[in-house]
């Protein structure tokens, strides 16, 4: 017996891999696209599959039986309201609409809440894995009203990646929490990517190691604590070969690219003061990495250092660098899931850490073994503020921060650029400290503007005539 008849608008990559995630799943899946060619060939290349292709969008919604289900697969923004609005006058009240695009949380509240008073039930559920995971599995974050999310779970479940059969996908919580949570698993991918390749950076241009090498490194360290997919993409990534016979990523263009969505947290972090240093230095990187032409022509006129770098033992140096790493990794997993905390706060959310961390361990990009160790942390203490406040990670951080140290002031010493690393130390020493210059700041402030100031020996605000 055949489970039920699902619908999917958008045919793009990760579209057409949910589609055949659904019908290997047993569902009979409904497609459209503008495009009917993209449609028509997936049909082509699947044959004999539960799959229904569609020119018309009246037709495609008659075919999906009631309550309809309808994913969508499309581009965020714009282009998201002109499809919902496009459908709407073929709906009944009690449809399904479930976007999972890479949209902005506050434009899922304002959709839900518009469809709602239509009788339209709305899920904005974040989706990461890329199009293999799209295809075998993604890691799913719903946002969504409790009783509408029951209607879809078994649907989830059955689609979403499984670590260790546990299916990772779990109700986040209402309106735009799923798409908030997918902004935070970006912005703490960017941190990820950049911290990886300022590692990969100091061992090329600083102990002038091979690509093989440097492959070796990362595969020795995706072994331990730091494993993890990206780790292991990484790794892979150094030993692929051109059909010349050269080493891709020597020839690969040093300017990274980015759909938006880093800036989407940075904005946010800074609207509920919320201090994400460490990504939003990953995303001004992007930023001044497109700076090619400037970059080419500042490196002809701007002197860097002309410090010789002598490394006295090299498995010392590697060590230093790999517990940087995994320090740095853990200071931008606590800067992300803090903002998760402020935003549980502000909107009321009642965010869930451990289920959190338990539906990143597989299908996602960000999946690492260290994510049962913030599962753990939240176990121990499930009102835990700040993940450098846990004992296994204040500890590690303890022993690592040193590390980091002769890291930093090395690759500054030699003119090695490292921004991430660079605030991690700076966010740790930030943290600790019982008193920071920000005492300075207030009598600046109290002089030139009369803003006032508090002292650290009496109650009250005070105003000083500084002249």
């Amino acid at each position: 017996m055949k489970k039920e008849h699902v619908g999917i608008i958008g045919m793009s990559v990760m579209g057409r891999n949910l589609c055949l995630n659904l019908e290997r799943n047993g569902y009979l899946v409904s497609i459209f696209n503008r495009s009917y060619k993209k449609s028509k060939k997936i049909l082509v290349e699947n044959p004999n599959k539960n799959i229904l292709c569609f020119k018309n969008i009246n037709e495609f919604i008659s075919s999906i039986q009631k309550p309809r289900k309808i994913f969508l697969m499309i581009k965020s923004g714009n282009v998201t309201d002109k499809v919902i609005n496009s459908i709407l006058k073929y709906l009944d009240k009690e449809d399904i609409i479930i976007d999972l695009g890479n949209s902005y949380y506050k434009d899922t509240i304002r959709r839900e809440k518009y469809l709602y008073n239509l009788g339209i039930k709305f899920i904005g559920a974040g989706i990461s894995g890329g199009e293999m995971g799209a295809l075998l599995g993604p890691s799913i974050m719903p946002g969504c009203k409790k009783s509408v999310y029951n209607i879809m779970k078994s649907i989830f479940i059955n689609i979403s990646a499984k670590y260790n059969d546990f299916p990772c996908v779990d109700y986040i919580g209402p309106n735009g929490s799923g798409h908030y949570l997918k902004m935070i698993h970006n912005g703490i991918e960017y941190g990820d990517m950049q911290i990886i390749s300022e590692s990969y950076y100091i061992l090329k241009n600083l102990l002038k190691m091979s690509n093989v090498e440097i492959s070796e490194i990362f595969n020795l360290w995706n072994k331990g604590e730091l494993n993890s997919y990206l780790i292991e993409i990484t790794r892979d990534i150094f030993l692929k070969k051109d059909d010349k016979g050269n080493y891709l990523i020597d020839f690969i263009s040093d300017v990274a690219k980015n759909k938006g969505t880093g800036k989407w947290i940075c904005k946010n972090a800074l609207e509920i003061e919320s201090p994400l240093s460490l990504i939003t230095e990953s995303v001004f990187f992007r930023y001044i990495s497109s700076m090619k032409n400037e970059r080419h022509f500042a490196s002809k006129i701007l002197i860097g250092s002309k410090n010789n770098f002598v490394c006295n033992n090299k498995d010392i140096f590697i060590e230093d660098l790999r517990r940087s790493l995994y320090f740095s990794k853990i200071i931008s997993y606590a800067q992300g899931f803090y903002q998760l905390y402020i935003i549980s706060k502000i909107n009321k959310w009642n965010l869930n850490y451990i289920n959190i961390a338990k539906i990143f361990r597989s299908g996602c990009i960000i999946r690492a073994k260290f994510l049962n160790k913030i599962i753990d942390a939240y176990k121990n203490n499930f009102k835990l503020k700040n993940l450098l406040l846990d004992k296994y990670f204040s500890e590690i951080s303890c022993k690592y921060q040193n590390s980091l140290r002769n890291i930093v002031s090395t690759s500054i010493l030699n003119g090695i650029p490292i921004p991430a690393f660079s605030s991690a130390i700076s966010y740790y020493d930030s943290y600790r400290s019982n008193m920071l210059s920000s005492n300075l700041i207030q009598a600046q402030r109290d002089f030139f503007g009369s803003h006032k100031y508090e002292r650290i020996d009496i109650k009250g605000s005070f105003h000083t005539n500084w002249k």
